[in-house]
């Protein structure tokens, strides 16, 4: 068995993220909703989250945006985030180990606490999401 490393570079933040998106694009609860939402634009979607994570987890400021703003209006609830959440959390461990491992679960529990709040927020109000 090939010890596992920890996130270092740009090959395994698109390493990590391929394989997370793979997982979820055949997932039974989360499939559907992103394969409707992205179509035929996973190569820009995958770009962006490679860019998201750089910015995260190596302190390389690539990624520029609002990250809560296309999600605000998604048909989902905390079943989801539990579910995108156990994916993510898996494929991690099953990739690497480490330091900007075990942050990259943070920050992916944080955010998934923050957007469900927030969309949870929306749903109930009639508010324009803000950026």
């Amino acid at each position: 068995m090939t010890e596992l490393s920890d996130i270092q570079e740009l090959d395994h933040i698109k390493q990590l993220v391929d394989s997370f998106y793979d997982k979820i694009r055949v997932n039974e609860l989360l499939g559907p909703i992103f394969n409707h939402i992205i179509q035929d634009r996973w190569p820009e979607h995958l770009e962006k989250m490679y860019r998201f994570w750089q910015t995260i987890l190596l302190e390389e400021h690539t990624y520029q945006g609002s990250p809560f703003l296309p999600h605000a209006k998604l048909p989902v609830n905390k079943t989801h985030f539990d579910e995108w959440l156990r994916i993510f959390n898996q494929t991690v461990d099953e990739l690497f180990k480490g330091e900007k491992a075990e942050q990259a679960k943070w920050r992916a529990n944080r955010m998934a606490l923050m957007f469900l709040a927030k969309i949870e927020y929306y749903q109930n109000n009639s508010s324009i999401p803000l950026m």
